[in-house]
């Protein structure tokens, strides 16, 4: 097998993950906090073209595809990807084992996959969702949860949107189709190139990192009763079913302030950017090459 490229934080333990790698391959170890160490780590310098292991959540896979495609560098890189986070949301998408050793023997025996990204106008990567409205605003609401209870802050901040949404009218067009109007109260918009957020929670559930389009869910319940009804359909998986739910699939989406000024925020896999008056998202369809177990994906 190639020589291995192992992108870690300062403080992982990679004792499991390395029992597994080292004894069938070639590997470098990189620790890494800050964009500059992660382009030294990845640029051609270094070695490239190569096998990356990401050995991290959904913020570690984020910023080490970002830097990849800052550097050039996606069409000719193998990806590996071994979750050690919290949500670990887009290894569930694709079918990774959450246990690190079982999914680095994934990295050494499982299939390539070509893999869509998202792209925004300014050049940010989106690996697996992005998020605006009562999504971002759970995420900064249970962001202290999360810290303190891990998994757990999930729920509790979208209960909390859900008890004191955002009030939001968003403009949102997919391929130039609008989705829903300038006057329009809208709870949350999603885009999803991988279905689950939050632990686990499908936010989009027929998003598929590999179908060349992005999914695209706008929520519009109007009142308390339905935005608790909302939220207890999302933790259910059933939101999309809702008459108040729209879903489309497209290349390109694009999200704005309907009202003069409007701002709002992203949950951009997981990271909280903003604030926006405007957003457009499109899709490259097979950017790079994923590591996926060899056979049919399984639930996680």
């Amino acid at each position: 097998m190639d020589a291995l490229l192992v992108l870690a934080r300062p403080d992982d333990d990679l004792t499991a993950v390395l029992a597994v790698l080292e004894g069938a391959a070639e590997v470098r170890v990189a620790r890494t906090e800050t964009a500059d160490e992660l382009d030294a780590a990845l640029g051609k310098g270094a070695g490239a073209p190569r096998t990356v292991v990401v050995v991290g959540g959904d913020g570690t896979l984020h910023a080490a595809m970002a830097a990849l495609h800052r550097l050039g560098l996606l069409g000719e890189t193998t990806v590996g990807l071994v979750p050690l986070g919290t949500g670990n949301d887009f290894a569930r998408g694709v079918g990774l084992p959450l246990d690190p050793a079982e999914a680095a023997h994934v990295v050494l025996a499982g299939a390539t996959r070509a893999t869509d990204l998202i792209l925004d106008e300014d050049g940010g990567v989106v690996v697996n969702s992005v998020h605006a409205g009562a999504g971002a605003d759970a995420a900064k609401r249970g962001e202290w949860w999360k810290t303190h209870l891990g998994i757990v802050g999930y729920p509790i901040g979208a209960l909390l949107t859900a008890l004191r949404p955002p009030s939001l009218h968003l403009s949102v067009e997919v391929d130039g189709t609008p989705l829903s109007l300038p006057h329009t109260h809208v709870l949350q918009v999603a885009v999803g190139n991988g279905p689950n957020v939050g632990g686990g929670t499908e936010l989009v559930p027929t998003a598929d990192p590999g179908d060349g389009v992005a999914d695209v869910i706008v929520s519009m319940p109007k009142g308390l009763w339905s935005n608790l009804g909302y939220a207890r359909d999302l933790l259910r998986g059933r939101h999309h079913e809702r008459n108040d739910v729209t879903a489309a699939r497209g290349r390109t989406v694009t999200v704005s302030g309907a009202a003069a000024g409007e701002e709002f925020w992203c949950s951009t896999d997981g990271e909280i950017e903003g604030p926006h008056r405007r957003r457009t998202w499109r899709v490259v369809p097979q950017a790079y090459r994923l590591i996926v177990p060899d056979g049919p994906r399984q639930a996680q």
